[in-house]
């Protein structure tokens, strides 16, 4: 791992487990066992190494929900496989993740935090899960819905089981698979399981 790698994994501990305006540069140049000079001369401000820890995570998680959806048979398959892909990656990074719920257009964002930047990150989230719906819409797996809406609903209940799961006291075994399936359920062409 480079000294800017640790950097960036440290700046995702630190940001993620604190918040922005707790943790600080010299915490980050503490856990990646580095100068803070070296802090700085790689991302610069507090802000730039925020974002940078941030859309460095968000960018391995796109490349992830990328790979996961890449070749599903259908949309409703492409939504499932979305959530499980985003979910596992949740809990393999489960130290580090919480940066992504801080840098978030989701979240409330800190002052001196670009927001459009932010957004427009974040925008690689829900265009995916509009193309699979999209997908779905076309190949019958999924009812006829408004797509972005259905998008944004979709990813609001990704980030609340991952908000509940990580953030809150809350027993959340579980919640995981169960926000899958009722997302599908909701989603599905055709009688429920109750054949209604």
């Amino acid at each position: 791992m480079t000294k800017k790698e640790a950097i960036l994994k440290a700046a995702q501990e630190a940001f993620g487990q604190l918040g922005f305006t707790a943790a600080t540069v010299k915490d980050v140049a503490g856990r990646a066992d580095v100068s803070f000079g070296l802090v700085s001369h790689y991302f610069g401000s507090k802000q730039d190494l925020f974002l940078a820890a941030g859309f460095d995570m968000a960018d391995r998680l796109i490349c992830s929900l990328a790979e996961a959806t890449a070749e599903s048979p259908d949309g409703l398959t492409s939504i499932r496989q979305y959530m499980s892909a985003y979910f596992a990656f949740t809990d393999e990074q489960r130290d580090r993740f919480p940066i992504l719920l801080r840098c978030s257009p989701f979240s409330h964002m800190e002052p001196g935090i670009d927001a459009v930047k932010v957004a427009e990150k974040f925008s690689a989230f829900i265009d995916e899960l509009k193309r699979c719906v999209s997908q779905g819409i076309e190949d019958g797996s999924i009812r006829t819905l408004p797509v972005e809406e259905t998008a944004l609903i979709i990813y609001g209940n990704i980030v609340g089981s991952v908000r509940t799961s990580l953030l809150t006291p809350y027993k959340s075994e579980g919640i995981f698979s169960e926000t899958i399936n009722h997302v599908i359920r909701s989603l599905k062409n055709g009688p429920d399981q109750d054949g209604c």
